[in-house]
C-alpha cells in the first residue's frame, strides 16, 4: 500500500505519544505550577477537569470531521490546538504578574490557564485521529499488530513525561512546560510535512446529525441497554474516583510531605513504568489464568489498598509507603481499565458494540472532569485525606457493582478451568 510508508506511521506514533507526553509532563507538576497564584485543591481540581470536560464535549465532532474532511486537516488543527494550549499555559506562568500593576492580584492568570488547558482539550481528538490513520493504512489482519502503536505511544508517554517534567522541574518549574509546547510544534510541523491524506475523498461521509453528536445522547444510549447498563455505571465510577483523587495526590505530596516537582514527578514515573508493564505484557497471560471478573475485582482491591497506604504514610517513611502506594496503584488501575471494557463487551452481541464500547471513553471522559473538583472541594472542605477516603468509598461500590452481576442474567464468575 502506498501509504503505508514509515512516515505515515511515524506521524501517527509521533502524534500518538505528543498527545500523552504533553498531559503527563505538565500534570504532576500541576500544583507547584499554580502556587504563585493559587493553594486551594478547588481550583486545582477544576483546572485538572477543565481538559477532559472538553474532551467530553468536541471528541464525537472531531471523530465526525476526520470521517468528512480527512484525516490531516483534523490532526493538523488538533496538534495547532496544543501547541496554542501548551504555549498560552507557559506564558502564563512564565510571566511574573505581580510585577504589573494593573494584573497584580487579578484573576487573569487563572483565567488565562482555564482557556488554556480548554483549547488543548477541544484539541484532544489527536489521538482518536492518528488511531483512524492507523487504521486507514493497515489492511484488516494487520490493524492489531499497527494499533500495536498506540499502546507502545502511550506507555512511552506515560514514562518519558513524568522522568523530563520531574528532571527539569528541579530547574525550574515553567521549563517541563515550555518543553511540552516545543515538542507540540515539532509534532505539527512534521504532520503538515510528512503525513499525507489517508482518507480518500470516495470514503468521506456526511457529517451526522446535531443530535448525534452530543456526547449526553450517546451515554444516554449505553445507559439505556440493560446489558451493560451496571458495568457502564461501575466503569463511571471508576474513573470518577481514580481521577478523583490523582487530581490532589501532588497537592498532597507537596502540602503534607513538603516534596518538590522531582519527587512528584518520580511518583508519576513509577505509574508509568508498572502500568505499561502491566498492560504491556501482563494482562494477557493473568486473563487467560484468572479471567476478566476476577482481575476486576483483584485490581479494585488493590487501587484501595493504594489509598488507604496513601492515607496512612507520614513525613519520615512517606517515600517508602508512597512509592509503593502508587506502584499497588498502577497496577490495579492496569487491571481493571482494560478487564472492565472486556466485561462490557462480552455482555453484548456483535451489532451492540460499536455504540457501547464508543461510548465508554464518554464516560470516562464524564468521570475524569467531574471526579477533579468534587476531590479539590473536599480537600479544602474536610480534610486532606479525604479525597483518598471518598475515592475508597466509590471503588467499594464499584466492587459491588461488577461482583453483583448483571439482573437477569447468570453470574460473571469464570467456570472452573477458565
Amino acid at each position: 500500500m502506498r501509504l503505508s510508508r514509515p512516515s505515515t506511521y511515524f506521524c501517527a506514533f509521533l502524534t500518538l505519544l505528543n498527545d500523552r507526553l504533553g498531559e503527563s509532563i505538565v500534570f504532576p507538576l500541576l500544583p507547584f505550577l499554580l502556587a504563585s497564584f493559587t493553594s486551594n485543591g478547588r481550583t486545582l481540581g477544576l483546572l485538572a477537569g477543565s481538559y477532559a470536560l472538553a474532551q467530553f464535549a468536541f471528541t464525537p465532532l472531531i471523530g465526525a470531521l476526520s470521517d468528512r474532511y480527512g484525516r490531516k486537516p483534523v490532526i493538523s488543527f488538533c496538534v495547532a490546538g496544543s501547541v496554542l494550549g501548551l504555549g498560552l499555559f507557559a506564558l502564563t506562568v512564565s510571566i511574573n504578574w505581580q510585577a504589573i500593576p494593573w494584573a497584580a492580584g487579578s484573576s487573569i492568570p487563572l483565567t488565562l490557564l482555564f482557556i488554556a488547558r480548554l483549547i488543548d482539550g477541544v484539541s484532544g481528538g489527536t489521538a482518536a485521529t492518528a488511531s483512524a490513520v492507523l487504521a486507514d493504512i493497515s489492511p484488516p489482519e494487520k490493524r492489531a499488530k499497527a494499533f500495536g502503536l498506540i499502546g507502545v505511544a502511550f506507555g512511552l508517554g506515560f514514562i518519558l513525561g513524568p522522568a523530563l517534567g520531574g528532571l527539569l522541574g528541579r530547574i525550574n518549574v515553567t521549563l517541563p512546560v515550555l518543553l511540552a509546547a516545543v515538542i507540540a510544534a515539532i509534532n505539527l510541523a512534521l504532520v503538515l510535512v510528512l503525513l499525507p491524506e489517508t482518507h480518500p475523498i470516495e470514503a468521506r461521509i456526511s457529517l451526522p446529525r446535531r443530535r448525534e453528536l452530543q456526547p449526553l445522547s450517546q451515554l444516554a444510549k449505553v445507559f439505556g441497554n440493560p446489558q451493560v447498563r451496571r458495568l457502564c455505571l461501575a466503569f463511571f465510577l471508576f474513573f470518577m474516583a481514580f481521577n478523583g483523587f490523582t487530581a490532589v495526590l501532588v497537592l498532597y505530596f507537596k502540602q503534607a510531605f513538603g516534596w518538590g516537582p522531582g519527587l512528584a514527578a518520580a511518583a508519576f514515573l513509577v505509574v508509568g513504568v508498572v502500568a505499561t508493564v502491566v498492560q504491556g505484557g501482563l494482562i494477557g497471560p493473568l486473563v487467560k489464568r484468572f479471567g476478566e471478573w476476577r482481575l476486576t475485582l483483584g485490581g479494585l482491591g488493590l487501587v484501595i489498598c493504594g489509598c488507604l497506604l496513601i492515607t496512612l504514610a507520614q513525613a519520615s517513611n512517606a517515600q517508602g509507603v508512597v512509592f509503593s502506594a502508587v506502584a499497588i496503584l498502577a497496577m490495579g488501575t492496569g487491571l481493571v481499565t482494560p478487564c472492565l471494557r472486556s466485561l462490557v463487551s462480552r455482555r453484548l452481541d456483535d451489532s451492540g458494540q460499536g455504540a457501547a464500547l464508543g461510548s465508554l471513553q464518554g464516560l470516562q471522559s464524564a468521570g475524569s472532569f467531574i471526579g477533579p473538583p468534587v476531590a479539590g472541594l473536599a480537600y479544602d472542605t474536610l480534610g486532606r485525606t479525604s479525597p483518598f477516603w471518598l475515592g475508597i468509598s466509590l471503588l467499594a461500590g464499584v466492587a459491588l457493582l461488577v461482583a453483583g452481576g448483571l439482573p437477569g442474567q447468570e453470574s460473571p464468575t469464570p467456570k472452573a478451568g477458565s
